[in-house]
C-alpha cells in the first residue's frame, strides 16, 4: 500500500477530507473506556488527529513513511512506520494484548490481509469490549454539472484502479467482518456519515490527482486531467475556478465489538 502514495503523499495530505466530528462521537460512545486507540493505516493522520481529542492516547501506524512525515504532531499519538499494515501493537511493546478499547482504520481496510488483521484485533481489543470501527468513503459530490464531468474522469480512471477499490466502491456491505454488533445496534452497518471539504477547482483537481489511479495512469502514458477535462471542469465549476465550493465525501461505516 505504501507504494501506492508515497508520490502523491503531499496531494493526499492536502486533499483528503477530515472526517466529521460526528463520526467519531458515534464511535467512542461505542467504547466503554478511552484510554488507548490504534489507527492502522493512518496516512497522514486524519483520523488519529480527532482520536486524540477523546482517547487518553493514539497510536497511528502506517507502511508509508512519507505520509507520516504529514502527520499532525501531537503530544498523546505516537507515529510508527510498520513494514506491513498489519504489524501488531504487541509485536511493537506498545500495548499488551487485551488492553486496547478501539482500533480504527479509515480509507484502508481494503487493502489488508483480513484473516491476519483480524487475528491481531481480536488479541489486542479488550475482551467483549474493544471496538474495531473500519469505514470507507465513496466518490466526492459536488453539485450536478461537476459532479458529470467528475464521473466521466472516474470512469475513465477505472482501468488503472487496484482491484481492492471495488470493496469500496460497494461501500464495505459484502466485506468479511467477523464482529458483534455494539451496544444499541442491530448489526454491524454499514452507518451513514458524510463528510465536507471547502475546495477551490485547484484543490478538486489536485484531490483527483492523488488518486493511486491518477498515478498509475501516468505512468502508463495516459493523462486523465487533459486540457480539455480542465476546461470542462472550469466550465462545470462556473467559470470561476477561484470560486470555493463545498464537496462531500459519502462515508460508510462498519462497527463491531470482539465476540463473546
Amino acid at each position: 500500500m505504501a507504494n501506492l502514495f508515497c508520490k502523491q503523499a503531499d496531494k493526499y495530505a492536502a486533499t483528503r477530507p477530515s472526517y466529521p466530528p460526528e463520526l467519531f462521537q458515534y464511535i467512542a460512545s461505542k467504547t466503554p473506556n478511552h484510554d488507548l486507540a490504534w489507527d492502522v493505516g493512518t496516512g497522514s493522520g486524519q483520523a488519529a488527529v480527532s482520536l486524540a481529542k477523546m482517547y487518553k492516547n493514539v497510536v497511528a501506524t502506517d507502511t508509508s513513511e512519507e505520509q507520516l512525515s504529514h502527520a499532525p504532531k501531537l503530544p498523546n499519538v505516537t507515529y510508527i512506520h510498520t513494514p506491513d499494515p498489519t504489524h501488531s501493537l504487541s509485536d511493537l511493546h506498545v500495548a499488551d494484548p487485551s488492553t486496547v478499547d478501539l482500533i480504527t482504520v479509515a480509507q484502508a481496510l481494503h487493502w489488508f490481509d483480513l484473516p491476519t488483521f483480524y487475528a491481531q484485533a481480536r488479541s489486542l481489543l479488550k475482551c467483549h469490549v474493544g471496538v474495531l470501527a473500519v469505514w470507507c468513503y465513496t466518490l466526492a459530490e459536488v453539485d450536478p454539472a461537476v459532479d458529470s464531468v467528475f464521473r466521466r474522469v472516474y470512469t475513465c480512471a477505472e482501468p488503472y484502479w487496484a482491484p481492492e477499490r471495488r470493496t469500496v466502491e460497494d461501500e464495505y456491505r459484502g466485506i468479511d467482518f467477523p464482529f458483534d454488533p455494539v451496544d444499541g445496534e442491530e448489526g454491524t452497518g454499514p452507518v451513514n456519515f458524510a463528510a465536507e471539504s471547502a475546495m477551490d477547482l485547484e484543490t478538486f483537481l489536485t484531490y483527483v490527482r492523488s488518486w493511486s489511479a491518477y498515478q498509475t495512469a501516468q505512468e502508463k502514458g495516459v493523462e486523465l486531467l487533459t486540457e480539455r477535462t480542465v476546461g470542462d471542469f472550469l466550465k462545470a465549476w462556473g467559470g470561476d475556478g477561484s470560486a470555493v465550493k463545498v464537496v462531500t465525501f459519502p462515508i460508510f461505516l462498519r462497527i463491531g465489538k470482539v465476540r463473546d
